[in-house]
This record gives structure tokens, sequence and C-alpha cells, in this order.
């Protein structure tokens, strides 16, 4: 019973915080406050009633629609409010009531709204990634200096089992290549490949995954050659499509978040490592 109420507590701060989410996503590239005016429709500017503004559910009554205008609001707002809801339950399963579960999902949730500013903007704004960072250094001094293990949440052992180690490691595996190769790519072809937002946020997820950060970047790499392919067989244009690298990254940090350890045990038998 106590897990069942954790999950449902947890889905239902999760459907709230992603509301805001919302208001973050559309406001902060736009260098609007997030805290006035109140929530209205961006096409009319009607100011929304609070019961049109219960996460998911309004939209599915409404049918997608301003009930003032009747403009379209785009479905992203209830995905984006039900993604959040349904990753920190994930995170509740995973680290059940615990401080990991509070880390986790501050890190999905930050994850969530960058990615989603990134494919709007193709930038990944410095305030969230800085604000990502600073919680994951708060949390690795405290797990390194006090009896509290609250961070990182991916465990190793060996030499780097020391949080304040496992996340320098971390941070400057994932921070270091992708700057490497950011700047590699900028000397051979002129132009800029590798944005240094996405090496700032490999650098900000240090903390959270320790060791497994490293492999951010190389899962990442494969999502977004996936969904190259992919965009690249629907039309042709996208070919020439940039497309931002932020969402992908963010996709690779929660899988290993929940399955970094098995994901390395399964490759390192896989190529005899283990």
């Amino acid at each position: 019973m106590e897990e069942i109420f954790l999950y449902v507590v947890l889905f239902a701060f999760g459907l709230a915080f992603g509301s805001f989410a919302n208001v973050v996503i559309w406001r902060l590239p736009r260098r609007e406050s997030l805290s006035t005016p109140a929530s209205h429709c961006p096409a009319c500017e009607a100011p929304i009633a609070w019961f049109d503004n219960i996460p998911v559910i309004s939209w599915l009554i409404l049918r997608g629609r301003c009930r003032a205008c009747l403009v379209h609001i785009s479905a992203r707002y209830p995905i984006v409010e039900g993604l959040v809801a349904l990753l920190w339950v994930a995170c509740g399963v995973k680290f059940g009531l615990s401080a990991h579960t509070v880390f986790a999902a501050t890190m999905t949730y930050l994850l969530v709204i960058l990615s989603a500013i990134d494919l709007d903007t193709q930038r990944l704004p410095n305030p969230l990634v800085l604000t990502l960072a600073l919680i994951g250094i708060a949390g690795v001094l405290v797990s390194e200096f006090t009896p509290l293990v609250l961070l990182p949440l991916t465990p190793a052992t060996g030499w780097v089992s020391s949080p304040l180690v496992a996340a320098v490691v971390g941070s400057l595996s994932g921070g270091g290549v992708s700057y490497a190769i950011a700047a590699g790519y900028q000397g051979v072809r002129g132009k800029s490949g590798f944005g240094m937002g996405d090496v700032k946020l490999l650098i900000a997820l240090g903390p959270f995954l320790g060791v497994f950060n490293f492999g951010v970047l190389f899962l990442g790499s494969i999502l977004g050659a996936v969904a190259g392919i992919v965009i690249a067989r629907r039309s042709i244009e996208g070919m020439a499509t940039r497309i931002p690298f932020g969402p992908f990254l963010a996709a690779g940090a929660v899988i290993l978040m929940f399955f970094g350890p098995d994901l390395w045990a399964w490759y390192a038998g896989f190529v005899g490592l283990g």
C-alpha cells in the first residue's frame, strides 16, 4: 500500500509540475516572467480558468482547442504533463521512497524542459543547465562528506566508488569527449556541428550519473542517428535539417539512469570484458 500511495503521489505531482514545465518551455526562451501574467491563450490572450487548466484532462475535454477562440492548442501540452508524471512514477519504482527518487525526478524534469526548448529553439538555456549542475554538485558534496547517499544515481565500485570522484570522472569524460568532438568538427568543417550547450549539459549530468555519464554521448548518438535516418527517408528536405541533439542526450541519460549498470554488464559480457 505504501508503494501504491507513493506512485499515486508522484503521478499527481508529476502532472502538476508538468503543467508548470509547459509554462517554462513557452516563456523562458521568450524571456517572459514565469509567474505573471496568469495562464492565458497565446492566440487570443484570454485567461484560462482553473477548470480548463487541469493537466491532460482539460485538453481532452476541450479537444485541444481554446474555449474562447477555438484556436488549436498543441498536443505537446498534455504530452509533457503525462511524460513528467510517468517518469516520476518510474523513478519511484526504481528508487522507492528515498532521496534518490527526488534527485532522479529533478533530473528527468529538467531534461524534459530542456529537450522541449531545444526542439523549439535549438538552444539549451544556460540557466536551466546551470540549475541542473548546481543541484548535482550539492547532492554530490552531501554524499561525499555526510552519511547521506544522494548521488550519483548509478552506483560504481572500485576507485570511483567515491561520489565526488565519480562525479568528476563523469563530467570530465562526458564533457571532455564531447568538447573534443565539437572542436575537431569545427576545425575540419569550419562550422559548428555539436553545440556547446550539449557539452555543458553532459558536464552537468556528471554528478547524477557518475562514470556512466560517458555512455550518454554514445547512446544519444545512436538514438540521434536512428532519428536522422527516419527523417531522411521521409523527406529529402530532412537530409539538410539540423536536428537538435539535446533531446537524444536527455533520452540517453534517462535510459542510463534506469539501466546503466545492467546495460554495461550486458555489453561487457557481449564483448568478453566480463
